[in-house]
């Protein structure tokens, strides 16, 4: 048979390695042929626009270059399958790629809603009795899928923006004038990235002096104190703080965030920052400074996690072995067996569990004040971001795996 491969979401440094540990694998087994790529995630299934992997993937160079590469080598997608009770065009014209090309298995590397895609495909080919396998492999910066230890992507973006927050940090602490500069950090609906800036701490630092999360109930009144009683201590405050998180409207003076939403309901954020520096200028009269570190967060490959680049191989050609055992309508996730040493097994659960689920961060885990997160955390996220890449370099900087054409 064939297997085909998709990437969806939003982009991260280690979507292409899951990418190269599905295609490394697959090739060394006998009974998978050729190893298609569906361009732009699940929509190259609907147009029929997929390329053999192998037309673009040629030596072991290509192989390594793709694997230091952020973003997603064949496009993404943010595609929302309708139910296949209501409308069932859309499944019929990926049936009708899938059979005709031989495809045999499906995998499809993503987060929350690229699980719901592999759902609803599958429990239509069960109905249907089209014996196709669909695999999910997980890939989120925010870190936020259910059943799994983390998410491949989240240590490479954890390890930016506590390296961001340091250096944010040492150029704060130049001036000695009283300053706070506020940090927004990706996290819809979930703090996990927000939260790995405490990681500093194992290495000295005491910045981010504040951090806030979207699980924790926000007061702007209350950050005002949090803000006054840090100072106090540091004339450099450096605050971080999720897009996520809500404060009331009416303490902002007005609605900060946008209105807008994506094909799956979800609001376009940002902006937390720039509503909170205006109320520290206004209510403490300091120097203040909103940084929103924007997409910078998902796809800054200069400092990848190698551990995370492993994993995300490795999850990616431990699904390939499952789709053969038979298995279909499964989620790859990792089981952490230990922090030190630090152990992770990679096993599989039922898709239906993870699709449209988040994993919240642990309220336990936020101290008592709302204000800061416990050791717990440290230990969970300090693991996730070990490890330099060998990247390749030429004139100073890294290469990157770009393709010719346009897919």
């Amino acid at each position: 048979m064939n297997i085909a491969v998709a990437q969806s979401g939003g982009p991260t440094c280690a979507i292409n390695a899951s990418l190269m540990g599905v295609f490394r694998h697959a090739v060394k087994y006998d009974e998978i042929k050729t190893v298609y790529g569906s361009v732009n995630g699940i929509e190259g299934l609907i147009k029929d626009h997929i390329v053999d992997l192998k037309n673009i993937i040629k030596t072991d160079e290509d192989v390594e270059l793709i694997r230091q590469t952020p973003s997603t080598l064949l496009g993404s997608c943010r595609y929302k399958l309708p139910d296949f009770e209501k409308d069932e065009s859309v499944y019929k014209s990926i049936t009708h790629t899938l059979k005709r090309h031989n495809i045999g298995a499906f995998f499809y590397i993503g987060g929350n809603d690229s699980m719901d895609t592999v759902d609803k495909l599958h429990r239509y080919f069960t109905k249907e009795n089209i014996d196709i396998k669909v695999i999910g492999i997980p890939k989120t910066i925010d870190n936020d899928l259910p059943y799994t230890d983390h998410t491949p992507g989240f240590g490479s973006a954890a390890k930016y923006v506590a390296t961001t927050i340091q250096e944010i940090t040492r150029d704060s602490s130049v001036y000695s004038i009283p300053s706070v500069t506020i940090v927004e950090i990706m996290g819809r609906d979930t703090g996990w990235l927000t939260a790995a800036t405490a990681v500093l701490r194992a290495n000295g630092e005491v910045s981010p002096h504040l951090i806030y999360l979207p699980e924790n109930k926000f007061s702007v009144r209350r950050f005002i104190d949090d803000v006054r009683e840090a100072q106090n201590k540091h004339y450099a405050v450096i605050v971080a703080v999720s897009e996520g998180v809500s404060p009331d409207p009416e303490e902002v003076g007005g609605d900060f965030q946008s209105g807008y939403v994506d094909n799956f309901g979800h609001k376009y954020l940002a902006g937390v920052a720039k509503a909170l520096s205006k109320i520290v200028a206004k209510e403490i009269g300091c120097k203040v400074r909103a940084i929103e570190l924007n997409v910078m967060q998902r796809c800054s490959s200069h400092i990848s996690s190698k551990r995370d680049i492993t994993e995300a191989e490795r999850i990616g050609g431990a699904a390939v072995k499952v789709a053969l055992d038979g298995y279909s309508g499964v989620t790859m996730v990792f089981k952490r067996v230990s922090n030190h040493p630090y152990i992770i097994r990679i096993e599989h659960v039922e898709t239906s569990l993870v699709a449209n689920k988040v994993k919240y961060f642990p309220l336990e885990w936020i101290n008592e004040n709302g204000h800061d997160v416990t050791q717990d955390a440290i230990d969970y996220c300090l693991p996730l971001i070990q490890g330099e890449q060998n990247l390749q370099v030429r004139n100073g900087l890294p290469i990157q795996f770009v393709l010719k054409e346009r897919l």
